[in-house]
């Protein structure tokens, strides 16, 4: 792979490039990749199950989705699939083993609605305060209750306990120190140095997190680690009557103990997610948790803003185009951390054609695999230099047989040091 794509060989890749977006979709941003080149396929009421069948039948290079779920199917059913970009930060509503298995990449636009995300955490926030929907919901219906709607708590002054603090929860920790809230959080990477940077409390333990605040706000990925994080242990230690709110994923809580939590202890919760959310196109929902008096819950639409799908759809644009003219995935979510290499192979060559194929004959019978590598060309295109990953030390005899190419210039080993 080379460092420098010129504009020309760009350009013709772009045209070649099929684009399907399988859900809604920013109109600038699909401008934009026709303008670029890319034939675009716009079908935003797709399904799980459709998809599968669309992507056989549009055969795209990249799929665009926001909360249609990419199943094994759908991974298989491209012949030409090599990237699916999720519009949003999640991806666990694509199956990454799949993909890997596959050799699909799979990207993700982080940070681009947590601002969105967290004014959505604070209006649930405010609802469970000020127990808005209710009020609304009475005067609607003609019942007029100031006695009962004057008993709010109200916050400042108050402690807000953060579960998770990537931007999200940033700028959760932004706002609640506007409401003039003792603010402290909980995350596995985040230390007391660095929470005292950032003005915040350091909370060490999760369980002490929920016993000393008020409200709770979670803003975690859904991962293996993060499934129900917050547990019966969490939801028992939290304060009575305080506010819980969750705009994650449902997998992240055990709603089992948060709907004992809201009945036992006057915990009140605000929900934008759910264990069991309905597939892309059903309208039906029926979560047991959402009829709990003290409930105030939303449909999945924390990043749901115009500015936040402007912002998250030109990072998806971002990403495919860079893709088709470089061939590296920008917020790449399924490239391997480490791999089997165990040492790193740097051939200097004359850039000619069959050199680096020389190079592999070689090594493939040795039956040494290729994990990773990378081909730099210098200046004048004369001359490159590969440095290649290896899952076993090639021999001397190995080294003698890659130089005795004329076009090889020098062949160095070196241990790759964990």
């Amino acid at each position: 792979m080379t460092e420098a794509v010129s504009t020309e060989s760009a350009a013709a890749n772009a045209a070649a490039a099929t684009i399907l977006i399988a859900d809604a979709f920013s109109p600038h941003g699909m401008q934009t990749l026709e303008a670029a080149g890319c034939t675009v396929h716009n079908q935003p009421e797709l399904t799980e199950d459709d998809l599968p069948r669309v992507i056989a039948a549009v055969n795209p290079d990249v799929v665009v989705v926001r909360s249609t779920k990419v199943s094994e199917a759908a991974i298989t059913a491209g012949r030409k699939l090599s990237l699916v970009v999720r519009a949003g930060a999640g991806y666990d509503t694509i199956d990454l083993e799949a993909a890997c298995k596959r050799g699909v990449f799979i990207a993700n636009c982080p940070g681009k609605n947590s601002i969105a995300v967290a004014e959505l955490v604070w209006g649930l926030i405010l609802s469970c305060d000020r127990r808005i929907p209710d009020q609304t919901a009475d005067l609607r219906s003609s019942t007029w209750n100031k006695k009962e709607y004057s008993k709010a708590a109200g916050l400042a002054g108050r402690t807000l306990g953060i579960v998770g603090l990537g931007q999200i929860g940033l700028e959760v920790a932004r706002r609640g120190k506007a409401f003039d809230m003792r603010v402290y959080a909980w995350s596995r990477s985040l230390t007391e140095k660095k929470a005292d940077q950032l003005g915040l409390g350091y909370c060490s333990s999760l369980v002490n997190l929920a016993k000393m605040s008020d409200v709770i706000s979670v803003n975690v990925a859904a991962t293996p680690e993060t499934k129900q994080l917050i547990d019966e242990t969490f939801c028992q230690a939290m304060k009575p009557g305080a506010f819980f709110i969750n705009t994650s994923r449902g997998s992240v809580v055990d709603e089992a103990a948060l709907t004992k939590a809201i009945k036992s202890k006057s915990v009140r919760a605000g929900l934008d997610v759910f264990a069991n959310e309905p597939a892309s196109g059903d309208k039906t929902f029926s979560d047991p948790i959402v009829k709990e008096a003290g409930v105030y819950g939303t449909h999945h639409v924390g990043a749901s803003t115009e500015q936040a799908q402007t912002a998250i759809a030109d990072e998806a644009v971002r990403i495919i185009t860079q893709y088709i003219a470089t061939g590296r995935v920008a917020n790449c979510v399924n490239q391997a951390s480490f791999t089997a290499a165990t040492c790193i192979l740097t051939v200097r060559h004359l850039n000619k054609p069959g050199v680096l194929a020389h190079v592999f004959y070689t090594l493939g019978q040795s039956s040494i695999n290729v994990e990773e590598m990378e081909n730099i060309i210098y200046e004048g295109e004369h001359a490159a230099c590969a440095r290649i990953q290896l899952t076993a030390r090639p021999t001397e005899d190995d080294l003698n047989a890659i130089l005795s190419n004329e076009n090889v210039l020098s062949a160095d080993i070196a241990e790759i040091r964990r």
